[in-house]
């Protein structure tokens, strides 16, 4: 009695969860074809349980064994092993695109149901039938279905254990319990068919509860239906970067065939092998240690890491940029994901692009150069014939002092006059010497290229001085004035080098002296200063910046000038007051009524303060 009520009870039971399981899978909207794989299983699993609690229920009732109920229960139980391997195949290729060959696999098990249902008129199937299993008298072609059927669930059974090995770690605890649920009916109806162990046939049935149950933990706590891991290796492979996944151990569970191509003969990796100990025996020149460090980082912060390196051999040169992403569910730690990205071409490109700035910014600032130079030159011809005019001068006052040394009417009054006339026409000079001075130093300085770097300090002075020499030929032909108006001690110091910010500040008027067009104009520069930085501001009222240019003026080298222009100037300015004077550039403009570019630099005094200056 106790036994009976067990059997019913693990009947309905098993019936109820296939039928629940199937209704959660069938509600869902977006069904794939692992989810229809699923649902025409239970419905063999359904309608096979259905029979054998019928069956159950008129033996108990009637105590008659119905032959037609038997025949009926063979129709779910052929076709039940092919939709298992159909999960195999489709749980471990995503997408099956189905064709004629496909139904081949079919042929078996309709041939079987067509043998069942007829099987009184031949006794192929089944000679003697019974509710226990060592009642049963099996026919000649039992053995090649049963031979079939489990070929078939073993098949899938492969397919499904093969994907896991690939995908070790959260995914592979899904498959498992497919596996295991899968195995145990098995198990159950081979020892029953065989007649290895004397039990009721209801049994089989019950086994599959079982399955439900395994299914039922994959489904609903590690959500098998909603993320489905099919053909994850094939899409990885695809990948163009290297990746490795690491778990909570550091132990390798996992890589793609980039990887191997990428570091062929050079690292021997392995599934559960240490990835310290992978680092370290290989050919190839991994910073082992930063690489650990860095897991051990995104372990115990939760954050994604990025580091580049430069890994080389025997014939292999090249950089990476390993980004490190750690794998977390339910707040638990699985493990890591190092992915490595090549960016040697990458690299190489950088390089190229920063050779060809470097050689259009010179290109750039030796036209400059020469044109500056040419109207330097022009600006010294005033100062060299006054020079001359001043030599002429004291010669001929030489020359009358010799004469008056002899004559005895010079007096000496008239010898101190004529050191006087001397002494005014140096001083006279003076200026012009001094003048021609600071043209060469300027001239000078800027034949240096931008690239040059010092920590040298100059004052604002100094920089306000050179900038107008430097400009004042430009200014005068094209009937421009700079007019500087300063707020600060002059001799308010600034780190850095003195000719690099006056070639940024000469580009800049430069570019307000052309907005102008050829017209005459004014070109204000303001400085300022607060507690920490020192402020240039530089305006014109020129044409304007066109609106299509200015968000691309300081990332690209545009330029407004056409083919007498090439962008370089600005988009070379902006990074070098950022990276060599710690400062920022920015600009507002508007077209048709000027534009002005504002500067702002730390203050050397500032920079000492703050332990920024040594």
């Amino acid at each position: 009695m106790n036994q009976n009520i067990f059997i019913y009870g693990m009947l309905i039971f098993s019936l109820f969860l296939v039928v629940f399981i199937s209704g959660i899978i069938a509600r869902m909207k977006r069904k794939q074809q692992i989810h229809y794989a699923f649902l025409m299983t239970n419905a063999c699993m359904i309608l096979w349980t259905s029979i054998r609690l019928i069956q159950k229920i008129l033996y108990d009732t009637q105590g008659v064994f119905y032959p037609t109920l038997e025949h009926l229960s063979y129709i779910p139980v052929c076709i039940v092993p092919v939709f298992l391997l159909m999960i195999g195949i489709v749980f471990a290729k995503t997408r099956v695109r189905w064709n004629w060959n496909y139904l081949l696999i079919l042929i078996v098990p309709c041939i079987s149901i067509i043998i069942a249902l007829t099987n009184s008129l031949h006794h192929l199937f089944i000679v003697k039938y019974g509710f226990i299993s060592t009642e049963f008298v099996y026919g000649s072609y039992y053995l090649f279905h049963e031979f079939y059927s489990y070929g078939c669930i073993l098949v899938g059974l492969w397919f499904l254990l093969s994907f896991s090995v690939k995908n070790s770690g959260f995914f592979s605890k899904q498959s498992l319990l497919i596996i295991i649920g899968v195995s145990f009916p098995l198990v159950v109806v081979i020892l029953s068919t065989q007649k290895i162990v004397t039990m009721q046939v209801f049994y089989e049935n019950i086994s599959f509860s079982v399955t439900m149950l395994f299914f039922a933990i994959a489904i609903f706590k590690f959500k098998l239906m909603n993320v489905i891991p099919i053909a994850l290796q094939k899409i990885v492979d695809l990948i163009s970067d290297s990746y490795i996944v690491v778990n909570e151990e550091d132990e390798i569970i996992d890589y793609n065939r980039t990887f191997l191509e990428t570091f062929r003969d050079m690292v021997t990796i392995k599934r559960k092998a240490p990835l310290l100990r992978v680092l370290t025996s290989a050919s190839v020149s991994f910073n082992h240690e930063e690489i650990m460090e860095g897991l051990a980082i995104v372990k115990a912060q939760r954050i994604h890491m990025a580091l580049e390196e430069h890994i080389c051999g025997k014939n292999f040169d090249k950089h990476f940029g390993i980004e490190m992403i750690p794998i977390f569910s339910d707040k638990k730690y699985l493990g890591s994901i190092l992915l490595f990205k090549d960016v040697t071409e990458y690299k190489r490109h950088i390089e190229i692009i920063k050779r060809n700035q470097e050689i259009l910014l010179e290109q750039e600032r030796m036209a400059s150069l020469g044109h500056m130079i040419g109207g330097i030159a022009h600006n010294l011809k005033t100062p060299i014939m006054s020079l001359s005019g001043g030599i002429e001068a004291l010669h001929d006052l030489v020359t009358e002092y010799r004469e008056s040394i002899s004559d005895p009417q010079v007096t000496t009054e008239d010898h101190l006059e004529i050191a006087r006339e001397m002494e005014e026409w140096l001083e006279k000079m003076k200026p012009y010497c001094r003048y021609m001075s600071d043209v060469i130093s300027a001239v000078k300085g800027q034949a240096v290229q931008m690239t040059d770097s010092s920590t040298d300090k100059f004052t604002v002075e100094e920089l306000l001085k050179r900038i107008e020499v430097l400009m004042h030929h430009e200014l005068k032909i094209t009937h421009c004035n700079l007019l500087i108006q300063s707020s600060i001690d002059p001799n308010t110091e600034i780190k850095g080098e003195l000719n690099n910010l006056v070639q940024i500040f000469d580009n800049i008027i430069s570019n307000s002296i052309q907005s102008y067009e050829g017209q005459p104009g004014n070109v204000e520069l303001l400085v300022s200063k607060n507690d920490e930085e020192i402020h240039f501001v530089f305006k014109d009222f020129g044409k304007g910046i066109p609106d299509d240019i200015q968000p691309r003026l300081f990332r690209e080298m545009v330029t407004t000038k056409g083919k007498d222009g090439t962008g370089l100037g600005l988009y070379m300015s902006s990074s070098t007051i950022k990276g060599r004077f710690g400062g920022n550039m920015w600009f507002s403009s508007k077209e048709g009524e000027g534009t002005s570019f504002y500067i702002t630099i730390p203050s050397l005094t500032s920079q000492i303060r703050n332990g920024g200056y040594s």
